[in-house]
């Protein structure tokens, strides 16, 4: 029975790498045929003009789009799908900033609230039997700092956003408390993403001034914001007292 065990792992590793391969080779002849097919429409000036559209119809229809956005991210945030920075990242570039951090922020907040609720009233079980090694340090660590610890997972990324929203559904937390707090914690980093994609230029820019369009100060002072945000928060957080003792998505 030992000497089997080698060579049904060789082949299923083999087994593997060949429909690793498949998939591969499959996605190269996709992307071939859509090139042929669309290249033409894929140049730098014929999605600048698409953009122009998108711009219009959300100046004709801006309560529409934004409606959709909203939904959208409520949502893809609401169901623990991946992609809320890049959406953040998007609407930053499609709304602007004003626009795009009162649209991002609200609709971050309604969706954790939503896996929130999810977790405390549909999931429990399925939540308890995966998260329950880090539900004891959770419901400590609020016995101890109260609404500042949510605040504190809030600022800094130590445990991804939809472990926060999954185990607190599990803790004695209000909702109305998870609400709140989260949308004021929240809320810088909101600033900062939603600014990142606010300064990155339109294609019509880059139709125009080819790559040196995309560089100048704002979208690299934005690239600094994204660096140095995380850093600085967790710094002024552990300074106005709050603990080190956070657990940790490794954990």
């Amino acid at each position: 029975m030992t000497t089997e065990m080698p060579s049904n792992d060789h082949a299923s590793r083999k087994s593997g790498l060949w429909k690793k391969a498949a998939v591969l080779a499959a996605a190269v002849v996709v992307a071939a045929v859509a090139f042929v097919r669309f290249g033409n429409q894929l140049s730098l000036a014929e999605l600048a003009e698409q953009e122009a559209s998108l711009r219009a119809y959300q100046q004709a229809q801006p309560v529409l789009v934004y409606g959709m956005a909203s939904v959208v991210y409520v949502l893809v945030t609401g169901l623990s799908l991946p992609g809320a920075a890049a959406m953040s990242l998007m609407i930053g570039w499609y709304c602007g900033v004003v626009d795009g951090v009162i649209l991002v922020s609200f609709a971050s907040t309604t969706g954790a609230t939503m896996a929130f609720l999810l977790s405390r009233f549909v999931l429990r079980d399925s939540i308890q039997s995966k998260f329950g090694d880090r539900l004891a340090a959770f419901n400590e660590a609020l016995e101890r700092e109260g609404a500042f610890y949510l605040f504190t997972l809030r600022l800094i990324p130590a445990v991804p956003f939809f472990v926060i929203n999954v185990v607190m559904g599990l803790t004695p937390i209000r909702t109305r408390t998870f609400w709140w707090v989260s949308q004021i914690g929240m809320l810088p980093a909101t600033i900062v993403y939603v600014y990142a994609g606010s300064s990155v230029p339109d294609l019509k820019t880059l139709a125009d001034q080819g790559t040196s369009g995309i560089l100048s100060p704002r979208l690299f002072v934005a690239f600094v914001l994204l660096g140095l945000f995380p850093i600085v928060v967790k710094k002024l957080v552990a300074r106005f007292g709050a603990r080190s003792d956070v657990p940790s998505a490794a954990d």
